[in-house]
């Protein structure tokens, strides 16, 4: 469904993205995730035409991008991060004015209008402006407006964001019924959890380069381990720490105060010495871990 190969996009002197290949096929979603500045949002921009490439090859439905790009977004459905909701429209009213965009006959529209809102539970909306829609609604409002023109090809840019858990849970639950019908997804978040539940694949980027690629849980295993001990102590506690598990498989990430242990098998010798230990805590290692270990811990502020 997606091709990219060798994809780059230089502004002035400034390398965004440096030479990135992935492809995203038939009924799977593919995370992309990465820090601000990473080059993932310029990489979609790439995909939906709003910028143009430096080098490299771009292949959406097999259609070459930009050249094609207009019968590309005929079949591309996108939720932006930003809600753009047309405020002086009811509900029904901006998924028909949607529609038309697309050119899908007014009578079709409304069936997949009044079947979208029945799938995010927006049926008992369908006459209220934007204004008095929670944040909740807006979003599965934005989602329903994405898939008006029956796309073949769905990008989510962080489809959840600002939500209270329960939204949240909501729209997962009705992306993994997405999932299940064989549509494929673009999804970027910088919630975690997220795009480990939906995503059947994982791209991290960071500094324009894709760091690591693989199926989320896989991953994390195969690049950081099963385990995280996070433990908290003195100075020489944690050199002493560190010189007892040199014989275990592991991979550690030091800072002031504390050690994290990321354990791949059995290691006696890090159970004998944090057992006396007063602030210790174990826990299965996740795909934020993973995340931060290869993106580093310093905030950026770069967009």
């Amino acid at each position: 469904m997606v091709e990219v190969v060798g994809l780059r996009k230089d502004f002035g002197e400034r390398q965004a993205v440096r030479g990135i290949d992935f492809r995203i096929h038939a009924g799977e979603c593919v995370g992309l995730l990465g820090p601000n500045g990473a080059g993932k949002t310029t990489t979609i921009h790439v995909l939906l035409g709003l910028v143009r490439k430096t080098a490299g090859e771009v292949r959406v439905f097999g259609m070459p991008v930009p050249s094609r790009l207009r019968h590309i977004k005929l079949r591309t459905g996108v939720t932006p991060q930003a809600d753009n909701l047309d405020p002086d429209l009811t509900v029904l009213e901006n998924l028909l004015t949607y529609a038309a965009y697309f050119d899908v006959p007014a009578r079709t529209a409304r069936g997949r209008a009044e079947e979208l809102l029945d799938f995010f539970a927006l049926d008992g909306y369908r006459d209220e402006i934007i204004q008095h829609l929670s944040g909740g609604q807006r979003r599965r409002l934005l989602l329903a407006r994405a898939l008006i023109n029956a796309p073949d090809l769905v990008i989510l840019d962080e489809p959840t964001i600002g939500l209270d858990p329960q939204a949240r849970h909501l729209i997962w639950d009705r992306l993994d019924a997405l999932r299940a019908r064989g549509t494929p997804m673009l999804l970027t978040s910088h919630y975690m959890e997220e795009v480990e539940r939906l995503s059947s694949r994982v791209l991290i980027m960071d500094h324009g380069r894709i760091v690591a690629r693989g199926e989320p849980r896989q991953m994390v295993r195969d690049l950081l381990g099963q385990e995280v001990v996070e433990v908290t102590g003195t100075e020489a506690e944690l050199d002493g720490l560190l010189a007892a598990i040199a014989p275990c498989d592991v991979t550690t990430e030091r800072l002031p105060g504390r050690l994290f242990v990321f354990t791949r098998a059995a290691c006696p010798e890090l159970e004998a010495r944090i057992r006396p230990m007063k602030h210790w805590v174990r826990r299965p290692a996740g795909l934020e871990d993973l995340f931060i270990h290869l993106t580093g811990r310093t905030l950026r502020e770069t967009a």
